[in-house]
């Protein structure tokens, strides 16, 4: 007899449609197996030979946590090229990566949590570094170039699957589990959506990841935006995957939710399909899930839900069909082609701010590089381990020869004074093992622990001399004449054992604190003192060292030597992105530290030709009024030191635009949990003032003109086209870009908006036509009256420059359009989210699965504007739902007050709404003005005849 080889089952065959065979593999796995899928390590299912799979491969900016990969600019850098076909390049080679990895090491996912694409709303915002830009349409556009490059070009098989974060209005690290973000409609659509929706139309997106924070007054991991939103934009399954801990922040922190069973049971309707929580343990979410069906809160039709997204992205992946899948076999990894890219990014992301005609340095230029990031190549929480490393010194030895460049980093030379008259000692090791942190990969590095093969410091009569960094905010890092930096591991033991400070906690920080004739050694990443003990040196609870800190030599000391042997300083400042504005943590104000201040001051008094060269992950305000020339550039990647020195060589001509607002002063900033947009005047959309350098602003080694703007409306379209002339003798980019301008609107609208940009190369004396072609639907506002999109008629300002601010050419254009219509408020009433103007309002949930009301910040005393309010020929009763307690008090047209309402009693909660009635007359078109005073929210306001 000859066995037979039982048939394949159907979601095997190939030929079948991914729908069919998801609906078969569905049918086959147990209840039990479906709930194991929606955690984010998916267990394997043996018996039918479905691998293990794990959501969430970070590479925001070239493959992190696993190890050594290519390192590309920092996000906010490749938003600085505004070069979309360059980032797409970048995304197709960090996708290579991660499947040569994955090859080797199957700890490497395929779904990708990247790109980030929250606006850079706030320059204090601690994770700037991974945005784009403040701009949606600059960042969708960056954003869906790099998804592009992400999934591959395959029309049916993914290289990776992208996930966007974080949604939603996501701007702050203060608090981020706890605070709100209000955000009115208009803000909501015009705004924070719209970057996200423009990026998933685009058709390479596999999903999204919840931010932690609330969006007026609700989680975000039970946003009924997720389903009204989201998942209307595309046809495509998307998988919605939670950010790491945030189901238990619903109970734990929020408090949102009494049980973990209601709070899942809320994620999964609201539309997460995928749980981030407890690390590799999914045992807790498992019990949680199940639970939940058991107490009817959930049913196997929403878990099926959830699982076919899960299954919908591994099918697209390739998983079932390797001899398919024409991405299996890919081996790119760290080619020149790779290097040479990571090269072209960094360049293109520098942006030169002020050049007075000291840049491009002289050929034969003697040239001192100075400053505390002068021979840095950092990297942040996302980064991948270097396998190439260039710094600003580097870069300069290599275009200038060693022999042209003097280097003074400008630490403070310190030792520390015990006080037994004894100084703080570093042992020497010889042949100690190098060991870089995170270059052996992890899947948390979070859980990576400092060293403890190193002798712990001590004492002794000389001491060692420490190089010490003060970063801002008295947060100082002290390091080792070796290299190391001092560094507290589980033990407790202060040792110098760091290669650079990082973790999520980092142990590498220390604060003087006055004391007595001395200073106490406060570590921050344990919040404990250091000691003196037999064995050496610890932190504790008790007993800390007085120190005398003995400075050896100040930072601006050093500076002034190198800077007056030169015929040009560079000083290179910035920030180390794991200190004072990174995850978890938000900058306190724009200026450059003081430490930094010092070197730049002592720079340009020993030498009035200095170039200040910032390399930072966000905006700083700094008065270049004395500095011949400043440029900016993110941490670059592993080519960062040779880009920077191409630049100030002249080998590259710099192109890179400002992807944010500079703003002058702290004072211009408005508060960094205030998310009104239009409100608040906030971006280069709103902003009235006068920002240091403005949005898309850049110089280039040539100069370009603009000529022969023409714009016509035809077929759904305005079609605009300029020409650009390189008028200079350098070969060089340019980036042009075209904004728009309501010249009458009916309401507050923006100064300019983004249309669209092009980067372009351009010979000496060439010249180019540019055209665009820019829907009408640009021209649209959400019009809070009508609930929807509208585009207003009249005239629209077209203008085309080198920024937001330089613009060279205009024209106007008149759109016919919808004539704005007072609301119809006897029909529909108001929705009290629905405003035109507030003051002293949030907004907050109506309900825990959906809707708006308003309340007044912490419960004092706020005001609503609603503008042209069509009562008809009269009404005689106003009706309002509120909840809570409080007043509210009505006017129409600033006039005085016709009626107060208030709940006889408090009502039981904050989502028990009572219908409260007052005799009100009135007739025709009026501005309705609310008062509401008090812990009450209010959610419609109706009336009635």
């Amino acid at each position: 007899m000859t066995a037979h080889t039982p048939p394949s089952p159907p979601f095997r065959d190939p030929r079948l449609p991914f729908a069919k065979r998801i609906d078969d593999l569905l049918s086959r796995l147990t209840p039990a197996e479906k709930i194991a899928f929606l955690h984010q390590f998916a267990p394997a299912v043996e018996r039918l030979g479905v691998a293990a799979f794990r959501t969430g491969q970070e590479a925001l900016h070239g493959v992190a946590w696993m190890g050594p990969a290519t390192v590309f600019p920092q996000a906010v850098g490749l938003g600085a090229t505004w070069n979309p076909e360059l980032v797409r390049r970048v995304g197709d080679a960090v996708s290579k990566e991660i499947r040569a990895m994955r090859a080797k090491d199957d700890r490497v996912g395929l779904n990708v949590w990247a790109p980030t694409v929250n606006l850079l709303r706030h320059p204090l915002w601690g994770r700037n570094e991974e945005g784009y830009s403040e701009d949606p349409k600059l960042t969708s556009a960056i954003a869906t170039a790099y998804t592009h490059g992400l999934r591959g070009d395959h029309p049916t098989y993914w290289r990776t699957a992208p996930v966007l974060k974080h949604w939603l209005a996501h701007n702050n690290e203060t608090d981020r589990s706890t605070t709100s973000s209000s955000v009115r409609p208009r803000v909501l659509h015009e705004y924070d959506l719209k970057a996200f929706r423009e990026t998933v139309e685009a058709g390479a997106v596999a999903g999204v990841m919840p931010a932690y924070n609330l969006v007026n007054g609700r989680p975000n991991h039970v946003s009924p935006y997720l389903g009204e939103h989201l998942r209307a934009w595309t046809e495509e399954d998307l998988l919605v995957c939670s950010d790491a801990g945030a189901p238990s922040n619903l109970v734990d922190s929020e408090h949102y939710f009494d049980t973990h069973e209601e709070a899942t049971a809320a994620s999964l309707v609201a539309g997460v399909d995928s749980f981030t929580d407890h690390g590799t343990d999914s045992s807790q979410m498992i019990g949680r899930l199940r639970g939940a069906l058991e107490r009817g809160l959930l049913t196997e039709a929403d878990v099926d839900t959830a699982v076919r997204r899960q299954l919908s992205v591994r099918f697209r992946l390739g998983e079932f069909d390797p001899e398919y899948d024409p991405h299996d076999a890919t081996s790119e990894f760290d080619t020149p082609a790779h290097r040479a890219l990571a090269q072209e990014a960094a360049e293109q992301a520098v942006v030169l701010l002020k050049n007075d005609g000291v840049l491009p340095l002289a050929p034969d230029a003697r040239v001192a590089v100075v400053g505390l990031l002068a021979d840095e190549c950092k990297l942040d929480w996302y980064s991948g381990t270097l396998l190439h490393r260039s710094t600003p010194l580097e870069g300069l030895y290599e275009r200038f020869g060693a022999e042209r460049v003097e280097f003074a980093e400008g630490v403070d030379r310190v030792r520390l004074k015990t006080s037994a008259s004894a100084f703080l000692h570093v042992p020497v090791v010889e042949d100690a093992a190098d060991e870089v942190r995170g270059a052996e990969g992890a899947l948390d590095p979070a859980l990576l622990a400092g060293r403890t093969d190193l002798p712990a410091l001590t004492t002794d009569a000389t001491g060692t001399e420490l190089a010490l960094v003060d970063w801002g905010e008295g947060v100082l890092t002290l390091r080792a004449p070796d290299g190391r930096y001092l560094s507290v591991a589980d033990d407790g033991r202060v040792r110098a054992s760091a290669d650079q400070p990082g973790g999520w906690v980092v142990q590498e920080t220390f604060r003087l604190e006055p004391h007595e004739n001395g200073h106490l050694l406060k570590h921050l990443g344990t919040g404990r003192h250091v000691c003196v003990s037999a064995d050496g040196l610890k932190v504790a609870d008790e007993d800390p060292e007085v120190f005398e800190l003995v400075v050896t030599e100040r930072g601006e000391e050093a500076v002034a030597r190198a800077a007056a042997q030169a015929d040009v300083v560079v000083v290179v400042a910035g920030n180390d992105p794991h200190i004072n504005g990174r995850e978890t943590e938000d900058r306190t104000t724009l200026r450059l530290p003081a430490h930094q201040e010092r070197l730049l001051r002592a720079a340009r008094a020993a030498n009035p030709a200095t170039v200040l060269a910032l390399v930072s992950a966000y905006p700083y305000a700094v008065d270049p009024a004395d500095l011949p020339a400043v440029l900016w550039t993110a941490h670059g990647g592993q080519a960062a030191g040779t880009a920077l020195a191409r630049v100030l060589a002249g080998d590259v001509s710099p192109a890179g635009r400002l992807p944010q607002t500079w703003y002058a002063d702290d004072a211009d900033l408005p508060g960094l949990l205030d998310y009104d947009v239009i409100g608040s005047r906030q971006t280069y959309l709103y902003f009235e003032g006068t920002p240091l350098f403005p949005f898309g602003h850049g110089l280039s080694y040539t100069s370009f003109a603009y000529d022969g703007l023409t714009a016509r409306v035809a077929d759904g379209s305005v079609h605009v086209s300029f020409t650009v002339t390189n008028t200079g003798d350098v070969t060089a980019d340019e980036v042009a870009q075209l904004y728009t301008r309501a010249v009458d609107p009916s309401v507050p609208r923006p100064r300019r908006e983004l249309l669209d940009h092009r980067r372009v190369t351009l010979a000496p004396g060439a010249t180019t036509e540019l055209g665009f072609r820019v829907p009408l639907g640009a021209f649209e506002f959400w019009d809070v009256a009508q609930d929807r999109w509208r585009r207003e008629p009249g005239a629209y300002e077209l203008l085309a420059g080198a920024s937001s601010e330089d613009v060279r050419l205009r024209t106007t254009v008149t759109l016919d359009g919808e004539p704005a219509l007072p609301r119809a408020v006897v029909a529909g009433g108001l929705a009290a989210a629905g405003f035109d103007e507030q003051s002293g309002i949030e907004i907050v949930d109506r309900t825990k699965v959906s809707g708006d009301a308003v309340t007044p910040v912490d419960a004092a005393t706020g005001e609503l504007v609603y503008r042209r309010c069509d009562f008809g020929r009269g009404i005689a009763e106003v009706t309002m739902e509120v909840a809570g307690e409080g007043t509210v008090e009505l006017s129409l047209d600033g006039g005085p007050v016709l009626a107060v309402l208030s709940p006889g009693t408090p009502t039981p909660g904050p989502y028990d709404y009572v219908s409260l009635r007052a005799s009100v007359a009135a007739a025709g078109v009026h501005d309705v003005h609310l008062r509401l005073r008090g812990p009450l929210r209010l959610a419609h306001v109706g009336f009635s005849g």
